[in-house]
């Protein structure tokens, strides 16, 4: 009879909060809280996983943006020593008789390819989608934690020791692999073909493999808790645009990474048990090699079916971020709310069907580039649709600059920016002149790179409060984004003209080149720009480290005066999220300047008569 009773009244609670709360008293026990290793390392609780993935990215971007550095010294000053940089880089650095120091070429390859993969990768997936899915979902859908917490501690510490294993290849003897981020064969197939094609290629595929298990444990939870875990009255129209960016992000995740993990697969097999996937008919040093029948081209198709949606798992979180950044400190609701739903629905569908815009130059028909041209063109719609709703959402607005908004606002423009270019590189005529330029460079970093920084950015400073109860410093926030803002465009702007030129990327050197030597002052120019660039984010990581202990007190519960969930919860949040029952959710999340107040929170019932704002 008392467990009949018991079982009824937890019927009761599932009933009236939409959550059953014995997962709360399951995981916030005692035991969990006593042993700091409990704790903090090997963390079930999705908001100190949101804080790992997080550190651990900050350690790779500094790592990856350092990376970046060197290899710009090589081109901006060709001229100049660089034999101060062989305490750090050893054997890589070249010094002949006369003191002189430059950078090994096989190493340039190396800096370049492993700069991509840790940027692409660690830093804007893991570290950003990573971090904020984890924190946001059951934060905002009104969840305890995710579906499966276990599950949640293994995506990241699968991340970790992909970190670990990637991190090793740095220090071999041979060096880390050399053959470009995307891998392609015949340099990633065959172990004799550089330095860093033999065990650097190896621990770089045994790190990825890794890091796309953390992807699908961390997607599947995502998905699932999206799915099941929502509070009572939070419907799928009402889960703020961060949620949708996250659930849309997740489920190209789960379908793209696999087909990339197949091609991994086959490139393990070419390497090491003499099939011939994507080799055939080589030759090395006038040596015939038993590879026959495969094709590089097949690599191609299967990294790029990762490789396009993959820009859209980094761009969307961004971009789900930003809107809700964007809202709160205008104090506006967004504009067009279910637009934006359809737009990253749209986005995430047409992102698969347009990889093989970057194999325009690879011997593709030029009748199926007509296919590929046509739906890249299409998905700027979307794309269009969300930045028409984002300037009209500042429209009007009483804008509070602070370093949130000023990373979103920034995010916009680069996004527009960035864009832009996109369009030129998108249609298969114009991209046999720009392809493998600095065009192209100049492109992707800005509307994928540094957007995502920003996305990401604001993001960090807007709940910046929520992870670590204080806020960041935000004068220092402030030099930052107009430092990195100027500094960015300073260098990526000129690389569209020397692009246009034809200067041709990922060369070492263009000193014996007549036709690019009166480039020298602008890769000087951005070489320094990249510098001091590289010196602001220090100054950003001093003021997120230090504002952790000595930043100023969060000391009510919505600082912001936002509307969504998160901002319910005590500010001393343990595991479980919300002391008693769990907030029941009568509203979209996006009132604001609704009925002569400043806001209405997500839980504060519907007056009788009052129109939805979410219809």
């Amino acid at each position: 009879m008392g467990h009949f009773k018991a079982t009824h009244e937890m019927d009761v609670m599932i009933e009236e909060t939409g959550f059953d709360d014995h997962f709360h008293d399951h995981h916030h026990g005692d035991k969990y809280q006593s042993s700091f290793i409990g704790h903090y390392i090997f963390s079930m609780d999705h908001k100190i996983i949101a804080r790992q993935f997080l550190f651990t990215g900050i350690f790779w971007a500094i790592i990856g943006a350092a990376m970046s550095i060197v290899f710009r010294l090589q081109l901006g000053f060709p001229e100049e020593s660089l034999a101060w940089l062989k305490p750090v880089l050893g054997k890589w650095i070249v010094v002949n008789s006369e003191g002189i120091g430059t950078l090994a070429p096989e190493f340039y390859y190396a800096l370049v390819t492993m700069h991509g993969t840790i940027i692409v990768f660690f830093v804007l997936t893991a570290g950003l989608s990573g971090t904020f899915s984890n924190l946001l979902i059951p934060l905002q859908l009104g969840a305890r934690d995710m579906a499966s917490p276990f599950l949640n501690m293994l995506s990241y510490w699968f991340f970790f020791l992909a970190s670990v294993v990637m991190f090793y290849s740095l220090f071999l003897s041979t060096g880390p692999f050399s053959g470009g981020w995307t891998a392609y064969p015949p340099l990633s197939a065959l172990p004799q073909a550089s330095s860093g094609s033999g065990a650097g290629m190896t621990l770089w595929l045994v790190s990825l493999t890794l890091f796309v298990v953390s992807v699908l444990l961390g997607g599947i939870n995502y998905v699932t808790t999206v799915l099941n875990l929502r509070t009572k009255g939070m419907t799928m129209w009402r889960m703020p645009l961060t949620i949708w960016a996250f659930f849309v992000t997740a489920i190209l995740g789960i379908l793209s990474f696999p087909v990339l993990a197949s091609g991994f697969f086959m490139l393990m097999c070419d390497r090491g048990l003499g099939t011939s996937f994507f080799l055939s008919e080589i030759f090395i040093e006038g040596q015939a090699l038993d590879y026959i029948g495969g094709s590089p081209i097949l690599y191609q198709h299967l990294f790029w079916f990762l490789g396009h949606p993959e820009v859209y798992i980094i761009i969307l979180p961004a971009m789900g971020l930003t809107s809700e950044v964007l809202s709160v400190h205008a104090r506006k609701p967004i504009f067009g709310y279910k637009a934006m739903v359809y737009s990253i629905l749209a986005i995430g569908f047409l992102s698969f069907i347009v990889w093989a815009h970057h194999m325009f130059m690879s011997g593709v028909n030029p009748f199926i580039s007509n296919f590929f041209v046509v739906f890249t063109l299409i998905i700027a719609v979307p794309s269009a649709v969300k930045v028409f709703n984002w300037i009209t959402t500042l429209y009007g607005g009483n804008i509070r600059l602070n370093s949130a908004m000023l990373f979103a606002i920034g995010f916009v423009s680069m996004f527009i920016s960035g864009g832009l270019t996109g369009i030129f590189l998108g249609n298969s005529a114009i991209d046999i002149q720009m392809h493998d330029t600095y065009f192209v460079v100049a492109h992707f970093h800005i509307v994928m790179g540094i957007a995502a920084f920003f996305g990401m950015f604001a993001g960090i400073y807007h709940w910046y409060p929520k992870m670590f109860g204080r806020f960041m410093n935000e004068t220092i926030g402030k030099l930052h984004f107009w430092g990195t803002m100027i500094g960015a465009y300073a260098i990526f702007w000129p690389m569209h003209y020397i692009g246009m030129a034809g200067v041709p990327r990922r060369y070492y050197s263009f000193e014996t080149f007549d036709a690019f030597a009166h480039f020298d002052d602008m890769n000087k120019f951005i070489t320094i720009s990249a510098i001091v660039v590289f010196a602001i984010q220090i100054m950003f990581v001093i003021n997120f480290v230090s504002s952790i202990w000595k930043g100023k007190k969060m000391t009510t519960r919505n600082p912001w005066g936002a509307t969504t969930l998160e901002w319910t919860t005590p500010i001393e949040t343990g595991h479980g999220n919300w002391d008693g029952k769990i907030p029941v959710v009568h509203r979209w999340a996006y009132d604001y300047g609704k009925d002569g107040k400043d806001f209405i929170d997500q839980v504060t019932p519907m007056a009788e008569g009052e129109v939805p704002g979410d219809h």
